[in-house]
């Protein structure tokens, strides 16, 4: 007889092993409200492959205005949850700055949450792209910071003239695409913006960009999808995640 009933396919594992962008310190910004919700989306993110977290708490300001001091202390109270649940993943911090006023400051105090080797994690405004934006990127170089742009799929203001995109990269700007959209989270045009990345050898970097048990869920649908085996075999040539290993 035939079987007619079919096991559920198991997702594949993520392709790289270092999440570099993720809001799951508890407390600090939009992400992970408490410890406990930290601790279970770092388990689950472990389960689909993750084995290092850097975690990027927004930098904003008047919404987020974090510091070394503010994320110290909670950040801290989470490693010793995570060694009380058994979790064997080691958590560091970085941070992800919107290119604001506040952004100056801390540029101009030297006082910067970074990568090891000095990369940093910059963002835009979603609304449009920061008058001064090269010059800011000049500048960052000059001090030996190496930026990483963070989801410039998701600056929509871009989508119709992506001359722009290449520019930006050209000047030597990293590029870090969300794997929310590859799961198409965020929408259809995310979604094939980070295709014409891939297309066009664009990737520098991906992060999870976890803030909730929603995203984990959108990763777990993504990772049976066939979508993602083909993004897997195209990017694991390109992305430098495991650098911080």
């Amino acid at each position: 007889m035939f079987n007619f009933f079919h096991k559920t396919k198991q997702p594949i594992k993520l392709w790289f092993t270092t999440d570099i962008h993720c809001h799951v310190i508890p407390g600090v910004d939009d992400g992970s409200p408490n410890v406990d919700t930290s601790v279970e989306l770092i388990e689950a993110l472990g389960e689909l492959g993750i084995k290092r977290i850097i975690a990027t708490p927004h930098v904003t300001q008047a919404t987020f205005e974090n510091s070394p001091e503010t994320i110290k202390a909670p950040l801290t109270i989470l490693k010793e949850k995570l060694v009380d649940a058994n979790i064997d993943i080691p958590i560091t911090n970085a941070a992800e700055y919107r290119i604001d006023d506040l952004f100056d400051q801390c540029r101009a105090s030297g006082v910067l949450m970074t990568y090891p080797d000095n990369y940093i994690l910059i963002e835009n405004s979603f609304i449009q792209e920061p008058w001064n934006l090269e010059q800011i990127i000049f500048d960052l170089q000059v001090k030996g910071y190496k930026p990483i742009f963070a989801h410039p799929e998701r600056y929509l203001y871009y989508h119709n003239r992506v001359n722009r995109y290449k520019e930006l990269h050209d000047s030597g700007l990293l590029f870090q695409i969300n794997l929310l959209s590859l799961a198409g989270y965020h929408g259809k045009a995310e979604r094939k913006m980070a295709e014409y990345f891939i297309d066009n050898n664009m990737v520098d970097f991906i992060g999870t960009d976890t803030h909730g048990h929603r995203h984990i869920d959108a990763f777990r649908n993504y990772l049976i999808s066939r979508d993602a085996e083909r993004d897997m075999s195209r990017l694991a040539p390109m992305i430098k995640n495991d650098i911080f290993n």
